[in-house]
């Protein structure tokens, strides 16, 4: 059956365009973010897809039928928001079953569906606690379990994890694409953490200024920006200012570079940027040689611990590379080092 599909969506508010020229196609039971700084228009996106916005242009259809002007509570979406909005007079196992006390069920079955959820969200034997006794990651899993108790089609998700603390998001980042796998049902999650999208997804979407930069799934997207702005949001990234010399090369200075490829329909002369993760780049030993290398001073030499990370100062633009502890390079802040960047990992991307 079809997932999700958006076409040409346009959301203005008066003179301010929130999104637009939005085509996608979401596939079903997938997990899918929308990725992107503060204000590109990813919640905005969402908030359509929930109904609670209605478009300015264009079409949202579910599973085949167009859902536009479909009101909320007839898309049968469950939705968490960035808030938790969970009732605060309500215990955990009311404020699960309050969907279905609207619906009309009875009230043993909502007791039944509630004990069940707090079961799936590893919250057993809570389901009479007061709200207000409950931590953050707690709240965080009622919210959750609320917005599935009526079995929705769509699952979405407004930053959820953004106020909780680094340990605990982690942990619940795990358990909610455990539990998306388990139940198979389309999720989005709203998203400015590149690190969330990358443990979560099956697909992410980029966003910036109303618009989707790229759509894909995640390593796909890390390994091979469509341009400068992917690459350096996703990740770390060397970006290098250079110009294409052949199908094959570019130039950076004075320097010549073999590159994976080149983009198509650019031509020789063309400014294009170099895209290069910091742990593709390696300090060379005096006895190393490579095809592809660029010359600079050591600026800043950071152990972090897991990883040892070398800044090096190359015409006046800092190139990263990262190593593991047991390959720290041999190298002290000042010294005049060469860098070797693999031709397959030297992705040409437009500005």
């Amino acid at each position: 059956m079809d997932g999700i599909t958006l076409s040409g969506i346009q959301k203005r508010y008066g003179s301010v365009t929130a999104v637009t020229d939005i085509n996608l196609d979401l596939p079903q039971g997938k997990f899918i973010s929308f990725l992107g700084p503060s204000g590109c228009g990813k919640t905005t996106l969402l908030r359509l897809i929930a109904g609670l916005e209605v478009p300015t242009q264009g079409s949202i259809s579910l599973e085949g039928k167009d859902i536009t002007r479909v009101a909320t509570h007839q898309r049968n979406v469950g939705m968490v928001f960035q808030s938790l909005a969970l009732f605060p007079h309500l215990s955990a196992g009311e404020n699960i079953a309050y969907g279905l006390r609207v619906r009309g069920v009875d009230r043993q079955a909502r007791r039944r569906k509630a004990e069940e959820l707090l079961e799936m969200v590893q919250l057993p034997g809570l389901a009479d606690r007061d709200i207000k006794q409950l931590s953050g990651g707690q709240r965080q899993r009622v919210a959750i379990a609320r917005a599935l108790a009526l079995e929705p089609k769509l699952f979405l998700l407004d930053e959820p994890l953004s106020s909780l603390d680094a340990n605990l998001r982690e942990e619940l980042q795990v358990e909610l694409r455990m539990l998306q796998e388990r139940l198979a049902i389309t999720t989005i999650i709203v998203t400015h953490d590149q690190r969330e999208a990358m443990t979560m997804s099956d697909l992410v979407v980029v966003m910036s200024t109303a618009r989707v930069q790229q759509t894909g799934p995640p390593l796909e997207i890390y390994r091979h920006p469509s341009n400068s702005f992917v690459a350096d949001f996703i990740g770390s990234s060397n970006l290098l200012d250079a110009i294409i010399e052949s199908d094959q090369s570019v130039r950076i200075g004075q320097n010549r570079l073999e590159v994976a490829a080149i983009p198509t329909g650019a031509k020789p002369g063309e400014e294009v940027v170099i895209s290069i993760r910091p742990e593709d780049v390696s300090v060379l030993k005096n006895s190393e040689h490579a095809d592809n290398v660029l010359e600079g001073t050591v600026s800043f030499i950071r152990d972090v611990g897991a990883s040892v990370e070398t800044f090096v100062d190359y015409a006046g633009t800092s190139i990263v590379t990262i190593s593991a502890p047991k390959e720290r390079p041999d190298v002290q802040q000042g010294d005049w080092v060469q860098l070797g960047l693999p031709a397959k990992a030297c992705v040409v991307v437009w500005r």
